[in-house]
Order: structure tokens, then sequence, then C-alpha cells
């Protein structure tokens, strides 16, 4: 057994079965296949043993949302014991081929996007391609799969760096800019507002050498690979650290588990893994201490805009309180109106899977609700995944708030 493990079983102790957890459950709301965070938590827990079977399947309906972790009022770490049950399971029985295909995003990027973007995102459009796709690999249908772009960021960061005569240095501040996988492949105009708002601010941005989170591979039982992953980005993003370079992420799941998830869940707790987890933020937290000691420039044109905002899960589990809608609210003429909704239902690759689709779509309708309610054509979110979420389910487009910060410096 290892740390992690022996941890987690020590928590098992606190849980008080006072069902808070299930009652908060959004996955247990509304399908019976999904019993509750407490079952197929602590109290399954305590009967697996290494010489048992695998865990029950109804683990793996578990979204990994981590509201559980949220509300419960004993600190018990469910959302962690569900993932390593369903750790077990894939350790026992296998990976299926799409689970092990839609775990891997940055292959799945690389092959999507460049000049032959329109093509495959044309093919992903096509009605019978899509149908084709859920029979034979079992992603739904209907789910939202993302436009891949015809350019990566990376790509674009050089070419402007190449063309610029004169590089911001910063006056001698440097962050390293951890742009995920999907604003590399999918969503460069991110990054782009990202360097846009950090350089405004005198950082010079360094585009360390940097790989898939290892997320999606947690999500989905691979654990393995998801350790080789983190190792790999902490080999790669410690010699900034070391100098006091902060890494910070535009994607909340990613600088989640850079900063939590792996180390937590993967047991990985080395000096070097604990270090980049402590030099590593999400970018309104980031932005959020520059505004609290005074160095955030507040130089903002007016935006009269009202425009929902919902945090997503993976930003509450940060227990940072709300950076956006703090930093945001700098701008003057903005408001927003934030969601109490408690997932959009994607969970990343969760419901793109054909059997939790539209559990995922049920776990979302009080969002979907609320964005077609306050009757905007804009909606705000910090998760791409839970963007194209609310996009697919309600027609109203979804930005990353720091694109709205960018638009306040007057960029495009």
């Amino acid at each position: 057994m290892d740390h992690i493990e022996g941890s987690l079983e020590q928590s098992l102790d606190h849980c008080i079965k006072c069902n808070i957890c299930t009652a908060a459950c959004p996955v247990a709301a509304v399908t019976d296949r999904f019993p509750g965070p407490k079952y197929v938590g602590p109290q399954a827990q305590r009967f697996r043993h290494e010489r048992q079977p695998a865990p029950d399947a109804s683990v793996d309906y578990c979204s990994g949302c981590r509201v559980c972790n949220e509300v419960c009022p004993t600190g018990v770490r469910i959302a962690e014991l569900n993932a390593r049950a369903r750790a077990r399971i894939v350790a026992e029985r296998g990976l299926p081929f799409r689970n092990w295909l839609i775990a891997r995003s940055e292959l799945v990027g690389r092959l999507s996007c460049g000049p032959h973007a329109p093509l495959v995102n044309a093919g992903l459009r096509f009605g019978p391609a899509r149908w084709l796709v859920d029979r034979l690999l079992g992603i739904h249908r209907a789910a939202p799969l993302p436009t891949a772009s015809t350019h990566s960021f990376r790509a674009w960061f050089r070419r402007r760096r190449r063309r610029a005569a004169n590089p911001a240095t910063g006056a001698g501040r440097r962050v390293v800019y951890f742009h995920g996988c999907a604003t590399n492949y999918y969503e460069p105009w991110v990054g782009q507002a990202a360097v846009a708002v950090l350089e405004r601010n005198g950082f010079e941005v360094i585009l360390a050498p940097q790989n898939c989170c290892g997320l999606p591979l947690i999500s989905n039982g691979d654990f393995a690979a998801a350790r080789a992953a983190h190792a790999a980005n902490v080999r790669k993003l410690l010699p900034y650290v070391r100098q006091g370079i902060p890494v910070v992420g535009t994607s909340t799941s990613c600088t989640l588990t850079l900063k939590e998830e792996a180390p937590d869940i993967l047991g990985m707790h080395e000096d070097e893994a604990r270090a980049v987890a402590q030099g590593t933020y999400d970018i309104f937290e980031f932005l959020r201490h520059l505004a609290g000691r005074g160095e955030l420039d507040t130089a903002f044109t007016s935006i009269a805009q009202t425009l929902p905002y919902h945090a997503p899960c993976q930003y509450r589990a940060h227990r940072l309180g709300t950076p956006s809608l703090d930093v945001l609210g700098l701008v003057p003429g903005l408001t927003l109106i934030p969601s109490r909704a408690a997932c959009c239902g994607i969970a990343g690759t969760y419901g793109l899977k054909r059997e939790k689709y539209q559990i995922g779509m049920d776990v979302g309708a009080p969002l979907f609700a609320f964005v077609r309610g306050c009757a905007s054509d804009l909606a705000l979110c910090d998760s791409e995944t839970c963007r194209w979420q609310i996009t697919h389910a309600t027609g109203v487009a979804c930005k990353h708030p720091i694109e709205i910060l960018a638009q306040a410096y007057g960029f495009c």
C-alpha cells in the first residue's frame, strides 16, 4: 500500500454516513446507475481488498466533479477513493480502446490540428461519420467534440517571437505559460489573450516545453500513463520554478492537476513535484495576487455588458473563491451573473461516452436553463470542456474570461 492509499484508507474512518455527499451529487440526482458517493466511495472501500474482485462497475459512473469533497463535513476524500477504484478496474480488466483514445488529448489534438483541420472538422460534423464513430467506438454521435485549429498556439507564439524586433522583457519579470492541450490545438486565441494580458502587466512570457497534464488519463483510470505525463511536466517545469519563475495556466483543470490532482491521486509527492505544485497558478489567481499588491494594470476600457458566468467544478476545487469574478469586477460597465449550478455535466471526457452522454446533459440542465434565462448571446467559463458543453446545449457562445480581460485592455 503506497502513501496516498494509506491516507485514503485512514480517511474512511471519518465518514459519519450523513449522506450529505449523496444529496449534493449531481450524477446520483439524475441516474440510478450511480448509487451515490458514499456508497461507492467510503462505504464500498471498506470491503475492497487486494484479494477481492475488482470494484463494482458503478464507480465508473462517478464523473470526478469533486462536489462530494466540497460538501463533506469531515474531509473524506471521496473523489480520490473513486478514482483509485476506477484505476483498479482498469488494471484488472484492461482499458477499452475508446477510453484509451479520448484520454490521449495531446495525441488526438496533434493529429487534428494543422492545415488539414477543415477536413477533420467537416468529417466530425458529417452525420453518417458520427454515427459510425458512435457504433464503433462508443463516442456519442451528439457529443460536443472541439473544432480543431489550422495552427497551434505554439506555432503562433514562435512566429510572433521571430517577427518581434524587441520582444517584451517585462523588466526582469517572467512567467511560464502552461497552455494545455485545448489552447494549443483548438483555441489558440485563449493563449493569445493570456499572453497579451500578461505582457500588458509587464511580464515576459516563456513558453517552456510541456505536455498533457494527464488529467484525462487519470479520469479514465490509466494511472501508469498519467504518472509518466506528470513526471515529464515536472522535469520540464522544475528548472523555471527553481528560479522563482511562476507557472501560470488558463485551463483550470490543468493547473489543478499540476497543483493537486496528480500529486494526490497518483501519490507523487516527491520534492520536485511539490515544488512545481507550489509554483503553479491559475491565471486569474495570479492576476488577483497582482491586484492585491497594487501591481495590476487597471487602465481598462468600459465594457457595457451583462454576462452569465459559470465557475467550473475543477475551479471550485482550487478552493480559491472566485478570482475571475474578483478581477473582472474591476472592469467598468461589466456585470457578471454567477451561476449556482453544480456542474455542466461534461466532466472532461465523461460526457463524450455513449452510455454517459445523456447523464451529462441531465446533470447540466440547471446550468443550461440559467444561461438561456440570462438572454445573453455570450457566456463565460474558465474550463474549455465546460465551454464546449454550454455552447452545445444552449447555442450560446462561451468564452474564457481572459478573453474579456484582454478586450478591456483594448486587444481584439
